[in-house]
């Protein structure tokens, strides 16, 4: 059971945790679309394939998204806004790249899901007092009242779906020649 003395240390030290976790993580795969593997080149032709046109744009707004939230996250600096941007990327990537089966071996949804939902628990609950947002002393401007939540959540949300109707263009299926 925990006490209420020590929750708050059990607390923050979660947050920490989910914080460098998904922040770091998400900091990598925007680094490994810029600097890794075909580089900003190869992604812009992998979202081409996709259907995010222009790739090269929506390769660099990915990479440059990541690298941006995954440092936001990890250092606790305007977490709900961070959140918002790993909740947008997972959109887009539940729409364009795991449209396949619920789980991820299939190439399915369940990873982007379960990130998403991580990024806006984080957004909602704060980044905890071990956070820049608490030592700039806008950590309750920014979770008061569900704020967390909403900006997160909401944000993420249109975010993704804004990029996906602005950019996502896949090329019509072919005919399968019946008649």
């Amino acid at each position: 059971m925990i006490h209420a003395a020590g929750f708050a240390t059990e607390f923050n030290t979660v947050m920490l945790v989910l914080r460098v976790v998904a922040g770091v993580t998400l900091f990598l795969h925007g680094y490994n679309k810029v600097f890794r593997g075909g580089k900003i080149e190869g992604t812009a032709g992998w979202f081409e394939g996709l259907g995010m046109k222009p790739g090269r744009l929506n390769a660099w707004m990915a990479a440059s998204t990541e690298m941006g939230a995954g440092v936001l996250l990890t250092v606790g600096l305007l977490t709900p806004f961070a959140a918002a941007g790993l909740i947008g990327i997972m959109v887009v990537a539940a729409r364009t790249d795991h449209r396949g089966s619920f789980f991820m071996f299939k190439n399915g949804w369940e990873y982007v899901m379960v990130f998403g939902f991580l990024a806006w628990g984080i957004g909602a609950l704060g980044p905890g007092e071990w956070s820049l947002d608490h030592a700039l002393g806008i950590l309750d401007d920014l979770t008061r009242d569900w704020r967390g939540a909403l900006i997160a959540g909401v944000l993420g949300l249109v975010a993704g779906i804004g990029t996906l109707v602005v950019f996502h263009h896949p090329e019509p299926a072919a005919d399968s020649g019946g008649s």
